[in-house]
């Protein structure tokens, strides 16, 4: 918006938005609105730009795009207004991603609980573990004056958690499997449901929920992206029209920590909804069920879910699934014992080339030495050299001499004997 005629179209529509939100335009106004909005169509990449999930500039950027699409294609919750994650991306990154996590979650683990597991897994991890904690502290936190939490900090630090922490970690606590209602409890109260959507009251309308939704362009915002991405067909395999059900679970993770967060209904099932009911939705029933119908039947994300968290997963693309993968602590040991094992039998070869090069040297000296090798237990006459010849002829004539005397001393005596 560097151009000032642009820029001037931009704030008046900007105004229009904001009145919109106090009370209704009239028409006069309604069509002042309008005709700015069609100037703005020339300016196309204004019209075609989108928004990048968790970046410091999405808050900006999302007011941005609903702006220039008011009034006509404001209520449009069917586009996301996100960067569309490449297709190609999808399948080879991060469908081995999650497959990978999927491939973790389902290693044997002797009847542990897995979501248990998960939480000690995070807590190695320092991002994860200190975001974790960061939010659970914000959800649990009570106002001053209250018994309520701060719903605004709690939700702040669960999309922190979520958008800044490796899906390796924040997925494998939200879509572990379970086998028991103590860990199905577990993985429903991971988001602190008491804070982060329930009311003491009663569950609100549907409606009213969604209602407040769209007044908030981050809501909006991730309330479009997931209706796009976790789209059902019944023609894919996956259940999704976009056949990714990787892409389906970034985008319903990405309405945690919104005013439309879901979770799982019960700790005996992976079925999941958001916090509400169509009681009271007079003549809009069927408007009402169909967002409720957008988690409790809608197959894709069924599908993704279970794919999850199943011991023997569906592949979500047409490409093979990694092998499993260790978890990362596992690994770093792994890491560590094989960078240990391949430095010793590096030092290993060293030393045995040194000791070849110290042998080759002894017997090189040998050689020029004339040097008896020292496992030779006899000295033979081939082997000995001259030195060793006279040593032992001096000592053969040093055992002589006594020899001779014993001798005439013994002639001496038999001579005196006879005479």
């Amino acid at each position: 918006m560097s151009e000032p005629e642009c820029e001037k179209l931009y704030r008046q529509l900007d105004y229009c938005v904001d009145e919109e939100a106090v009370a209704t335009l009239t028409l006069d106004a309604r069509q002042v609105c309008s005709d700015a909005q069609n100037a703005l169509l020339h300016y196309h990449s204004l019209q075609e730009c989108k928004c990048q999930r968790g970046s410091r500039r999405e808050p900006t950027c999302l007011r941005v795009y609903w702006t220039v699409r008011f009034p006509q294609g404001y209520d449009d919750i069917e586009t996301s207004p996100y960067e569309d994650i490449e297709l190609e991306l999808v399948r080879n990154s991060e469908t081995s991603k999650l497959a990978s996590i999927v491939a973790v979650s389902s290693l044997p683990l002797d009847g542990q609980n897995r979501c248990l597991k998960a939480a000690q897994d995070c807590g190695l991890f320092e991002k994860c573990g200190a975001l974790r904690s960061e939010y659970v502290l914000a959800c649990t936190k009570r106002v001053a004056g209250s018994e309520r939490c701060n719903r605004q900090k709690c939700h702040r630090a669960l999309r922190r958690f979520l958008e800044r922490v490796p899906e390796e970690y924040s997925f494998s606590l939200l879509f572990c499997s379970c086998n028991d209602p103590l860990c199905g409890e577990r993985r429903r109260k991971t988001i602190v449901p008491s804070c982060s959507y329930e009311e003491r009251e009663a569950q609100p309308n549907c409606l009213h929920l969604e209602t407040f939704c769209l007044r908030d362009d981050l809501c909006r915002s991730r309330r479009a992206d997931f209706q796009q991405n976790c789209q059902p067909s019944p023609h894919s395999p996956s259940g999704c029209l976009r056949e990714s059900g990787a892409v389906c679970l970034k985008a319903y993770a990405g309405l945690i920590g919104t005013i439309m967060t879901p979770n799982y209904v019960s700790n005996s099932s992976t079925e999941v909804s958001q916090w509400c009911n169509c009681e009271g939705s007079g003549n809009k029933w069927q408007e009402c069920l169909r967002i409720l119908h957008m988690f409790t039947s809608n197959a894709c994300l069924r599908n993704a879910i279970d794919n999850m968290g199943s011991s023997n997963p569906r592949p979500v693309e047409g490409t093979p699934l990694p092998p499993p993968r260790p978890s990362p602590h596992f690994q770093h040991d792994e890491l560590h014992v094989s960078l240990l094992s391949d430095l010793n039998s590096v030092e290993e070869s060293e030393e045995e080339k040194q000791e070849e090069e110290e042998e080759e040297e002894e017997m090189e000296a040998a050689e020029e030495f004339n040097v008896i090798p020292p496992f030779l237990d006899k000295a033979t006459v081939t082997n000995l050299g001259g030195t060793e010849t006279g040593r032992v002829q001096s000592r053969a004539c040093s055992t002589a001499g006594p020899m001779l005397m014993l001798m005439l001393l013994l002639l001496l005596l038999t001579t005196l004997s006879w005479g």
